[in-house]
């Protein structure tokens, strides 16, 4: 009989598309489209589609791995978890706890991450633990919590992107990032609405858009100053809806007016004529929202950048209405879950403070531990990763390769260098694991079952396809393994429903509350938003048809009940604030901000900005992507984007390879010469290693709030080079 399909969803990026898996006669998997899943439709872009490539053993790891005499070789499991355990216990007995890191990944399930934080704390008795989402959308989340007092990345469903009049998409190019999501944005302008696309340079988004302003890297703050200035010397501001929602207007309108338009034109480069049209075309219409991506998140001022975003929502009466809205496209494919539940420096799970004393008692009543004897805060992730081989001897990491990932990418890199001992946990041998001490080779997407939570909060079950491969053990395992021998035999359990059940308790009451999920729901029901309280409530359905909210003990906003089974069970939460906000009096809070330079300004001997990103042939630090044959034909390689005038200096064509050269060091990579990008300005994709690596430029100037490093910004200069010379 055929093997039937394994519905699940795409290891890769935030939209997390629902697709069928099929083992074939040959060993292989087949991708087939699951219609259902209302994210994607079926549809699945080419990264999604050759998914199973990388679960064949030509490409992934299939032995544990050993460094003997500076070379990584096969070992058993013993070895290499006693190998480990060792490792970790010489530095807790030699320097004490906080010797000893952990770093985890976006792209971990919640399962993982919740397992990761709590070994950390309860295990090794750490602080130092982070995650690389701290790169992704780490500003987002500071700046909705401040306005909002909840972070989710979305507080509405896609599927509300084209009922809305107008959409701004600020640093976003969903069309390369996450291609089945273009389509929110391509019915948003059949059914009439408007969309304004923010960013220096025209991508395939931008070419999309009704209007697409490029102001200079790193200005996105002031760009958003200025239209709030427009709105509030147009007249269009929502006075009725700042009087009943919202608190603090008065502070935050004084400092917009400091940015009038032609002030704004100065620093942005987008021309006042552009700042009165965008104005216009978002407060026409009944309904608007604003989209951030990295693009204004990933700089030194980006909580101040988003909250300015907030701001012009807030004052035109678009938060927490139908259709309108702010959210954050969330870029890793468990960004939004991986940061609720523990992996997270200052977080505790249910996306509760670490330093919080009821959270803190909360959480540990559920570990079954004195809450005195849970660590503090750490070290954000690029501070954690700075610290390596001083503060921090002993390193675990999970599902990152921060040697491309991280700025300053090759300070990073002798850093890990420098440890005592390094154990990297992954599928492949990615250039971070090719450093490690042990790597442990571990089961993939496919291969197990486990949950995430999308860019919208609607928690997803990716269900066990196949087996993996003999000799391949999943990281709860290893977490597992590892407790027991240091000395705690018992709280991690292998098998994921058992993780997710005590996550359920764990996150109960807390501001991303999940204790009204369950495995059968999520199997059943594809998805449940959070929060989902266990606990039936008694609001009846909004006059909208969405469902009205009710205050949540923490604050935050619940949903109307309804049967499942025998019991009235929550359904989850599609959509939040329309009521009230998170804050306990039910108001939003205006965060009155002004702009500021980015940290690195260009001058004589750097006198251009770089910006980073993505192709959509490729994802994150490329790890994955960058072994499969398909996708490598599609992107083989790193480039630099460059305007024409700029080309003409240099005296380069297109193809030629260039220079581009910062105070942390240079990289080189073929000229890609486009009238889409600002002559002032170069792009680098960051997918790559070696002498094309984009983040070996980049800035680790942090943001104060968010603690994210500024990718998106920093000076350069840009030089030809011999094609013989190019490596």
């Amino acid at each position: 009989m055929p093997n039937s399909p394994t519905p699940t969803h795409c290891p890769y990026c935030a939209l997390q598309c629902g697709m069928n898996l099929t083992p074939a006669p040959d060993g292989t998997v087949e991708v087939g489209e699951r219609a259902d899943f209302p994210v994607n439709r079926g549809a699945l872009c080419g990264k999604g589609r050759t998914a199973p490539a990388v679960l064949s053993s030509r490409v992934r790891l299939t032995s544990p791995l050993v460094r003997y005499g500076g070379t990584l070789v096969p070992a058993t499991w013993d070895e290499a978890l006693d190998r480990i355990a060792g490792g970790l216990a010489r530095t807790r007995s030699e320097h004490g706890p906080d010797a000893c890191g952990v770093f985890g990944g976006g792209g971990l399930t919640n399962e993982k991450a919740y397992t990761l934080g709590k070994f950390a704390r309860i295990v090794l008795g750490t602080s130092q633990i982070d995650y690389n989402g701290r790169f992704c959308m780490s500003s987002a989340a500071a700046g909705g919590i401040k306005a909002f007092g909840l972070d989710r990345g979305l507080p509405f469903p896609l599927e509300d992107i084209p009922k809305s009049g107008c959409v701004i998409l600020v640093g976003s190019n969903p069309a390369e990032t996450m291609p089945p999501a273009l389509r929110f944005f391509t019915e948003l302008k059949e059914n009439g609405g408007t969309l304004i696309v923010i960013d220096p340079r025209r991508t395939r988004t931008a070419e999309q858009a009704d209007l697409h302003l490029m102001p200079r890297p790193g200005t996105d703050l002031a760009l958003a100053l200025g239209l709030l200035h427009l709105v509030v010397a147009q007249g269009r501001v929502d006075e009725e809806y700042v009087r009943e929602r919202t608190v603090g207007w008065e502070d935050a309108r004084a400092a917009a007016m400091a940015h009038w338009p032609e002030y704004v034109e100065r620093i942005t480069g987008v021309p006042v004529p552009q700042l009165r049209e965008t104005v216009r075309l978002f407060c026409e219409p009944e309904s608007a929202m604003v989209l951030t991506a990295r693009g204004p998140e990933q700089q030194s001022k980006g909580t101040d950048t988003v909250s300015a975003w907030i701001n012009l929502c807030l004052a035109t009466g678009r938060a927490g209405r139908p259709y309108s809205g702010y959210g954050c496209l969330t870029g890793q494919g468990n960004g939004q879950g991986g940061r609720e539940h523990g992996q997270k420096a200052d977080q505790l799970p249910g996306y509760r403070k670490l330093d919080d004393p009821a959270a803190r008692a909360h959480v540990a009543e559920v570990w079954g531990v004195d809450p005195d004897t849970l660590p503090g805060p750490g070290r954000s992730a690029y501070e954690l990763l700075d610290a390596l081989g001083t503060d921090i001897r002993s390193l675990l990491l999970m599902g990152s390769n921060p040697v491309v990932s991280a700025p300053r990418a090759a300070h990073i890199e002798e850093r890990i260098k420098s440890l005592d001992f390094l154990a990297v946990c992954d599928v492949v041998l990615s250039e971070t694991a090719a450093l490690a001490d042990v790597v442990l080779p571990v089961t993939q997407w496919a291969e197990e079952t486990g949950t995430t939570t999308n860019l919208e909060g609607r928690v997803l079950l990716r269900r066990k396809a196949i087996s993996p491969p003999d000799g391949i053990r999943s990281d709860l395992e290893v977490l597992h393994e590892l407790a027991d021998r240091l000395g705690v035999e018992k709280g991690f359990p292998t098998d994921p429903e058992e993780v997710f059940e005590e996550l359920r308790r764990a996150s109960a009451g807390g501001p991303a509350d999940y204790s009204g999920i369950t495995y059968r729901r999520l199997a059943e029901e594809n998805g449940v938003f959070w929060p989902c309280p266990s606990e039936d409530t008694a609001s009846e359905p909004g006059p909208t048809g969405n469902t009205a909210a009710q205050p949540h003990p923490t604050g935050n906003t619940t949903a109307q009940p309804r049967p499942t089974g025998d019991t009235a069970a929550h359904p989850g939460t599609p959509r939040l604030f329309l009521d009230r906000f998170a804050h306990p009096d039910g108001r939003a809070r205006f965060v009155p901000v002004s702009h500021r330079a980015v940290a690195e300004e260009p001058d004589a001997e750097y006198p251009v900005l770089l910006t980073t990103g993505r192709v959509v042939a490729q994802y994150q630090s490329g790890a994955q992507t960058r072994r499969v044959d398909e996708l490598n034909a599609a992107a083989p390689g790193p480039f630099v984007e460059l305007h024409p005038r700029l080309a003409e200096r240099l005296g380069a064509a297109e193809g030629d390879p260039v220079a581009v050269v910062s105070r942390r060091g240079r990289a080189v990579a073929p000229a890609r010469i486009t009238l889409g990008i600002r002559p002032d300005t170069v792009f680098m994709p960051f997918h790559w290693y070696g002498e094309g690596r984009a983040n070996t430029l980049t800035n680790p100037a942090l943001d104060p709030t968010s603690r994210m490093p500024e990718f998106k910004a920093c000076a350069v200069r840009v030089e030809a080079v011999e094609r013989q010379d190019a490596g």
